[in-house]
């Protein structure tokens, strides 16, 4: 297992035309507008894991990078999709789908707990343990340690198998057609996320 560093773009060819992709961003805070896409980690689902380090005053060019997330025969998957979205949207100006969102999945599938967390999910459904330690770092500073890449690198790393296990179970609860409908509506929740709806529900009645 080999975690690739690149700076300001996604080199040509890392990944196999067509497949899946797992994406994941690192940014200077919870505000899209305001706190700087800093990284974007990806995994076709094998071995390694590429990320993709911005600096301050970044253009946001990276064309071989954009070109992988505006492709629509590759599914993008996700943990909390929404956020990601916005940020990639936001800064490299691409729409990064279609999606798969493990987290929307686990909140339809998973009604017997209110623990949706990338770590809770690996533990319960794969058996294994990650550290989040690295979760709250700066991730705007001029060197990036190996502690916060493998942090970065873990959150796409087991996004694949995840998908197996919750397609499974989405199938058995007969609710595959609602979790699609989730993920076709994502880009747009993240676009009224930028556009300052973040925390309002325009479908409630008050």
């Amino acid at each position: 297992m080999t975690v690739y560093f690149h700076e300001e773009d996604l080199p040509e060819g890392v990944f196999a035309p067509g497949a899946d992709i797992a994406v994941d961003t690192e940014t200077m805070g919870l505000i899209t507008p305001r706190d700087r896409l800093c990284v974007v980690q990806l995994s076709d689902g094998g071995e390694d894991q590429h990320l993709v380090r911005f600096n301050p005053g970044s253009s946001y060019a990276a064309p071989s990078l954009k070109a992988v997330l505006a492709d629509t025969s590759r599914v993008k998957l996700y943990h909390f999709g929404r956020f990601d979205l916005a940020a990639i949207e936001y800064y490299l100006g691409v729409v990064a789908a279609p999606v798969f969102c493990t987290k929307i999945a686990s909140r339809l599938v998973r009604t017997y707990t209110d623990r949706h967390g990338l770590k809770e999910l690996v533990r319960e459904l794969l058996g294994q343990d990650i550290s989040k330690q690295q979760q709250s770092s700066d991730w705007g500073g001029p060197v990036l340690s190996e502690a916060q890449r493998d942090y970065a690198a873990s959150d796409v790393r087991f996004l694949h198998a995840l998908r197996e296990e919750l397609v499974k179970r989405l199938a058995r609860e007969g609710r595959t057609d609602l979790a699609q409908a989730c993920f076709d509506f994502l880009p747009h929740r993240a676009r009224l996320d930028i556009a300052g709806w973040p925390e309002i529900d325009i479908f409630a009645h008050m």
